[in-house]
């Protein structure tokens, strides 16, 4: 449930809530947060529901004979896209921990419950369609570069990447496509999620802190981004599973993130 004992009246001042200025600093220092909201109550587990469909898809693909290789790169950068909707359920445990209530990981589906859970429904809905159109945007740029002779295997791929000036553009392009969607997801969610598990409100609303969240604190927010880019990133290579680990700390360090930057 929302922290405010008045759901109705915090709901309608949702977008009127001032931004604070925050250091970089500030931003390490929720990290750290993060890691140790989940240490005291490791969620691993609750991830795992996520991370082993996307496994299975890429394994299914590749045992009907299909080609998975250039799904793997745009599939682990995609997570930084649907990373705030995935940690929703941690912003109800961090909110539980800092209020002194039960933050077991059990009370995490308890988010499903929430007044708001329409509004967070809206906004993941906006960002399954964002992961869409970066896996379509990204396949575009690779047939682009290498649809008319595509290389064989995934060592191939990787040599004529490295290797050649088209390979070389091929990274160029989509990294900058890639680097616009996630400017994009993170000014008008990272902030957003957490605020509708604190506070509810319409997503609209919430979209707009989150986007003077992000103006406010231009630099400090694109560090935090990149932190979270590069973590989900490495925490992709090995089949995913590192995800288990790397999304719930980011998710609680994205809670510590909201209360410094909302009043």
């Amino acid at each position: 449930m929302p922290v405010s004992s008045n759901p109705a009246l915090a709901q309608s001042h949702t977008s009127e809530r001032a931004i604070r200025t925050i250091s970089t600093g500030d931003v390490f220092n929720a990290l750290g947060k993060g890691v140790s909201d989940f240490w005291r109550h490791p969620s691993h587990y609750l991830f795992l529901a996520l991370i082993y469909p996307a496994v299975g898809i890429v394994l299914a693909v590749w045992s009907a004979g299909g080609a998975t290789f250039p799904l793997l790169y745009p599939l682990a950068a995609g997570f930084a896209l649907i990373g705030p909707l995935a940690a929703i359920g941690l912003y109800e445990l961090s909110r539980r921990r800092e209020q002194g209530e039960d933050d077991s990981p059990r009370h995490a589906l308890s988010v499903l419950k929430h007044p708001a859970i329409g509004s967070i429904v809206i906004l993941g809905a906006m960002l399954a369609v964002v992961f869409a159109l970066w896996l379509t945007a990204a396949n575009a740029v690779y047939d682009a570069h290498f649809g008319a002779n595509p290389p064989a295997t995934l060592i191939a791929l990787l040599i004529e990447t490295f290797t050649t000036a088209q390979g070389w553009s091929l990274l160029v392009w989509g990294n900058l496509v890639g680097l616009g969607f996630a400017f994009v997801v993170l000014a008008t969610t990272a902030i957003a999620f957490p605020l509708l598990v604190d506070r509810g409100g319409s997503a609209g609303e919430a979209v707009a802190v989150s986007v003077r969240a992000f103006t406010t604190n231009p630099v400090q927010m694109t560090i935090f981004g990149l932190v979270v880019a590069v973590t989900l990133f490495v925490a992709s290579i090995p089949l995913f599973v590192g995800l288990a680990l790397a999304l719930p700390m980011l998710g609680h360090a994205t809670w510590h993130l909201y209360r410094k930057l909302v009043v």
